[in-house]
């Protein structure tokens, strides 16, 4: 395990136990009722009892999560390169990719219910309109920002549009394109939460919607816990990834 890896975990681990004594100190200090806050060893119960139950529902979520974040990185990173590519692709779709950012997802989830059902393709979907602008957006910044000396050596050599787009801008645009995948990690699970809020047959915003009309908040708790786990899980897979992707930047300056 590198420094690095091991200095971010144990900052993680002091974080979490610093969370969890304030938490605690506020439910005992103002006496709060379970039913309104739980106190973090009532969740870790749930944990114990429920773990089965809980695990099974976050795996729903995380394959929802996973297969959204992975189809949306694809979806922005054609898109992106559609933008660059033709003037009048970018007249058709530039205005097609602002509406879809435009539109509260809160009013496209039901829509795509009604249209795809509870299952996992409604999700999936909700999750790349999400995440893929930011994929999107960045990828393509870095396609036109290419460094100039790149583009003469390009035009020196009299290359083709598409062995500029490839040999030239893609590899310069690695670094813009990172960045917009590591943003993507984050939001992906707000996507199949909030599909799963409007309607699902499973997952943690299921899990969620039942505990909270039947006042278990523990589970409710423990439920979100787990959702944060994922978040912070993927988000720490693709921050490894794409440091290997452009290994060549030094991030930390």
């Amino acid at each position: 395990m590198s420094n690095r890896l091991l200095s971010k975990l144990v900052k993680f681990c002091f974080g979490v136990l610093a969370f969890g004594g304030v938490w605690q100190a506020l439910v005992s200090w103002f006496e709060i009722p379970s039913y309104m806050l739980p106190s973090p060893r009532a969740v870790l119960v749930a944990f114990q009892t429920r773990y089965e139950f809980l695990f099974e529902h976050a795996a729903i979520t995380a394959q929802e999560t996973l297969l959204g974040f992975i189809f949306g990185v694809v979806v922005g990173s054609l898109v992106a390169v559609s933008l660059w590519s033709s003037s009048w692709l970018r007249q058709v779709l530039l205005p097609i990719v602002l509406t879809t950012q435009a539109l509260p997802v809160f009013a496209i989830a039901p829509i795509l219910v009604l249209w795809l059902g509870f299952g996992l393709a409604s999700k999936i979907v909700m999750a790349v309109l999400i995440i893929f602008f930011s994929v999107t957006s960045s990828f393509y910044d870095g396609l036109r920002r290419t460094e100039p000396g790149l583009i003469d050596l390009a035009r020196l050599y009299r290359v083709s549009r598409w062995q500029e787009l490839t040999v030239f801008r893609i590899p310069a645009a690695l670094p813009a394109l990172s960045s917009g995948i590591r943003i993507a990690a984050v939001f992906a699970p707000i996507g199949a939460i909030v599909g799963e809020w409007v309607g699902a047959k499973g997952g943690l915003a299921f899990i969620m919607l039942q505990s909270n009309a039947r006042l278990q908040t523990d589970i409710m708790f423990a439920a979100l816990a787990l959702l944060a786990l994922m978040v912070l899980s993927l988000r720490l897979v693709v921050d490894y990834l794409t440091r290997r992707l452009v290994f060549w930047v030094d991030e930390d300056q």
